[in-house]
């Protein structure tokens, strides 16, 4: 059992992740997407030395007016022969080129291709690298190595992703090239690297059944999604692993990994001509092959649906949030930012002000907004003493309610669009950063000008505005909560919250909007 200071500390690293991870323009689910990490540490400048001239833009920085428009990269939607999606920013800074693929083959489609096969996208992903029938797993590093190039693939619910970066020379680019098309092509995995990632399993979940958070978070999703492809982990399940076969993992790669079932994702130093040209080999030499098929929208809840996980620890973890927007719903930069508010911009939010700051509940709550190709997901979840569990889940519902019924802080929103516009060019600070945009972009059919029309968009958002998404998209009468802890009253807990709905007979302070003092001109005029 992990002592005091350790669940401490595990829960600041947690509170602390999904914090930097609602900085994304995209919105994108963290098991969609990977986030720059981004230090929360503030040097301070000693103005009165001679500064360096890096540092008189590090110092620039500290006085940013937010409304400056940050120039993004400029994006090229490229016209691939076969049709493919192809997006492009040339870079001159460095001689080197990113490459991204991905598919529409994450988990979401696992089942597609067999009834049952949970984990199926997220071990082709581990494997497909393993070797071919022309090379071995060796060869295959060794020959990415020899080029100064890295290779990887990752599923995540939504996609299927392969990145390359590689230097733009000819005589590195090629081979390389090559190679990538070798693997995703031919990979034959192999009898002995499934039983591998079988045996790896039964440690990740001996030491899933330690971790209460990761817990919660599988039984929520569970929970929430029912039937739904979104509903079991990317990795799948015991059961599930143990049905997946060679023959199912090449049927995967050979119905999902194919030219007309991805979009491709190009940043570095070439020309767009240079560009189109590699985006075509690629097409190209993949099979064409179809479209996955299209995810069926999920079934929302209608009413507070409550799960207990006993968990033998003084300390309880609570999740609970409902389903939220798709991501092609417009409405989706006003949540984001109503979630940046609530609960997902650090101790500054209203919810880490509710639990932590004024009563000590915990030690950082956080809350978080994904959307993806089906309605994704918005939840809040942090940990608290046993003996807090039901004045803590109260109090975090109570300011759900709040918030989801009462006029914005126009003041709190103008700062929150603030930090978002200072954190959106960290976004775009490498090559890396540019080209997961990029591919992510693609994937979800959003315009070439998305990017640099991000800031306006923000900019241009009102109190009014974000106040209609809220009460349309915010439902603190149909939650799902999930809770790890040692006892639960299940009754107990749904009666509280159907009393929390009701109208509070007071209003505070801060949700009374106090009229505006006519000015002079606004008089009326007697007759």
């Amino acid at each position: 059992m992990p002592n005091k200071s350790q669940i401490m500390m595990n829960q600041m690293q947690i509170w602390l992740s999904f914090s930097l991870l609602s900085i994304s323009p995209l919105g994108l689910a963290e098991s969609d997407t990977e986030m720059p990490r981004q230090s929360t540490q503030v040097e301070e400048v000693d103005e009165s030395a001679q500064p360096l001239e890096s540092l008189k833009v590090l110092q620039s920085l500290k006085h940013l007016n937010h409304q400056a428009s940050y120039q993004t990269p400029v994006v090229h939607d490229l016209k691939n022969r076969d049709h493919v999606r192809t997006l492009f920013v040339e870079t001159k800074d460095l001689p080197i080129i990113d490459i991204q693929l991905t598919f529409n083959a994450g988990s979401a489609q696992d089942e597609s291709i067999e009834k049952g096969l949970f984990g199926l996208s997220n071990m082709a992903a581990g494997l497909i690298d393993e070797g071919t029938n022309q090379y071995t797993a060796n060869q295959v590093a060794s020959a990415f190595e020899g080029l100064g190039a890295k290779f990887s693939a990752k599923a995540y619910r939504d996609m299927f992703v392969i990145r390359l970066r590689v230097l733009s020379r000819p005589e590195k680019l090629e081979p390389a090239i090559a190679m990538l098309l070798e693997v995703v092509n031919h990979s034959n995995f192999k009898a002995s690297s499934i039983n591998m990632v079988l045996d790896n399993t039964k440690v990740g979940q001996k030491q899933l059944q330690e971790n209460p958070s990761r817990l919660a978070s599988i039984a929520f999703y569970r929970t929430l999604y029912g039937q739904h492809p979104y509903a079991e982990p990317v990795t799948g399940t015991n059961g599930s692993l143990r049905k997946i076969t060679d023959a199912k993992l090449k049927k995967f790669r050979d119905t999902l990994l194919v030219a007309q079932n991805m979009n491709i994702a190009i940043t570095g130093n070439l020309s767009t001509e240079e560009a189109l040209h590699l985006s075509e080999r690629l097409s190209g030499q993949l099979p064409q092959g179809q479209k996955a098929p299209l995810l069926p929208e999920p079934q929302d809840k209608t009413d507070f649906s409550i799960l207990h996980i006993p968990y033998q620890s003084t300390q309880a973890h609570v999740t609970m949030g409902h389903l939220c927007l798709e991501h092609q719903n417009p409405d989706v930069l006003d949540i984001e930012v109503a979630n940046r508010m609530f609960g997902g911009g650090g101790f500054n939010s209203i919810l880490n002000k509710e639990l932590r700051i004024k009563r000590g509940y915990t030690y950082g709550a956080t809350s978080s907004f994904s959307s993806t190709q089906a309605q994704g997901v918005f939840s809040l979840s942090y940990s608290t003493q046993q003996d807090q569990l039901m004045d803590s889940i109260r109090v975090a519902h109570r300011a759900f309610i709040d918030f989801s019924t009462y006029p914005l802080n126009k003041t709190q929103l103008e700062e929150t669009k603030a930090g978002m516009l200072r954190a959106f060019p960290m976004l775009l600070s490498s090559n890396a950063n540019i080209n997961s945009q990029l591919g992510a972009m693609g994937f979800y059919h959003l315009s070439a000008d998305y990017l640099s029309q991000y800031q306006n968009k923000l900019n241009a958002l009102t109190t009014d505005q974000i106040e209609v998404a809220v009460k349309k998209y915010f439902h603190p009468d149909r939650l799902t909560l999930v809770i790890a802890s040692q006892n639960l009253d299940k009754n107990a807990l749904k009666e509280m919250l159907k009393q929390n709905l009701k109208p509070s007979p007071l209003l505070s302070e801060q949700h009374i909007q106090k009229p505006t003092p006519p000015t002079q001109s606004q008089h009326i005029q007697q007759p």
